[in-house]
């Protein structure tokens, strides 16, 4: 068995470690003892599918170390990511008096990532805050880089805070529980951090997607490592999104208006395969990205049997929400492109009618 990899993320006064090992949900206690001695108590927040799966053995763990918990359970699934949801976790947070000291643990997926980091964000005006990612999505992009949030109903994403975890602890022996359409959705965000970053991690990937999907844990282990490795020193680099950690947001301009749309029916990673899909479109008709290297990229997400084409949605509909993303600026729409696999460059002066013909591709 892998024996796994640690990976810090070096910012200014708040240094934490990203431990990636198999087993490493037994250890959380003692991580987390030997982080904080004084530890009493913490706050756990997970939701009703991944409490029946991994509960238990994170409250085992804890016990071991005599750090006793107090535990939120919500509904799973995006639609609940909205402060309605939250009201709850707070009072029972609250009811249970936890003090400044107090970490706030996400035992979950992305959604369940957000939504904790943003309540230990806010809850006393900031408590710390640890991940414990059990999907391949959330270990490779959600849980590293501090952005926390809740949905609103005119877009996803758009309450929210910065607020860096303490630690990352990922299990890969968690995703032996994940459906297949989930785990396809992670390598969505794999496929995307070697698209903007690296090459021959790209490379890799074209070789070895099947053993991803086979839950080889030793391989999934190293995949894990390798793309928190790429995330961290972007978030270095940018803990703000001021500037390169937009490159991170590559098929995310299209991807966010997709899944928005559809009403979350399109998985995070099934909307994200389908905005890479327009993304690399976009940049080769831009005459940016080879049609050799656009071809490769789409290969590799139908490999990962991911979407690329069969949208059903309007491209109208689609259009229009992309103007409530994040990223507009002065009224432009600013897309992440390809100049070649491995690098990335952000545009704003994509014609219109190039973007719709970019999603319409996708149909």
């Amino acid at each position: 068995m892998n024996s796994g990899h640690i990976v810090a993320v070096n910012l200014p006064g708040q240094e934490y470690k990203i431990h990636v090992k198999p087993g490493v949900l037994n250890e959380a206690g003692a991580i987390l003892r030997e982080l904080r001695p004084q530890i009493g108590k913490v706050g756990i927040m997970t939701d009703t599918v991944v409490d029946g799966y991994h509960l238990k053995a994170l409250q085992q763990a804890l016990l071991k170390s005599d750090i006793t918990q107090v535990c939120a359970t919500v509904p799973s699934g995006e639609t609940y990511k909205t402060l309605e949801t939250l009201l709850p976790v707070f009072t029972t947070f609250l009811q249970a008096k936890i003090d400044r000291q107090t970490p706030v643990l996400a035992l979950g997926g992305g959604v369940i990532g957000d939504m904790a980091g943003f309540v230990a964000a806010s809850i006393l005006r900031g408590v710390p805050f640890v991940q414990i990612p059990t999907t391949l999505l959330s270990m490779v992009d959600a849980s590293v880089g501090g952005k926390t949030g809740i949905n609103h109903s005119v877009g996803k994403n758009l309450i929210g805070a910065f607020h860096q975890p303490i630690a990352v602890l990922a299990d890969p022996m968690t995703l032996q529980t994940l459906p297949a359409r989930e785990l396809r959705g992670g390598l969505a965000e794999c496929i995307k951090h070697d698209c903007i970053r690296d090459a021959a991690g790209f490379a890799d990937l074209e070789k070895n997607i099947p053993r991803a999907l086979d839950l080889d844990i030793d391989y999934l282990t190293d995949l894990v490592a390798h793309n928190v490795e790429i995330k961290a020193r972007v978030v270095e680099a940018d803990q703000f999104e001021k500037g390169e950690r937009a490159h991170l947001n590559f098929g995310h301009t299209f991807g966010h208006a997709i899944e928005s749309v559809s009403r979350y029916e399109y998985s995070h990673g099934e909307a994200v395969a389908l905005g890479m899909t327009a993304a690399v479109y976009t940049s080769a008709k831009l005459g940016l990205l080879s049609e050799i290297a656009r071809q490769r990229i789409v290969d590799v997400i139908r490999i990962a049997k991911l979407p690329t084409t069969g949208m059903r949605l309007k491209v109208d509909d689609i259009i229009d929400n992309m103007f409530f993303d994040k990223k507009v600026k002065d009224g432009k729409l600013r897309f992440i492109l390809l100049d070649k696999i491995g690098h990335a460059i952000v545009r704003d002066d994509v014609p219109m009618e190039l973007v719709r013909e970019a999603v319409e591709s996708l149909q």
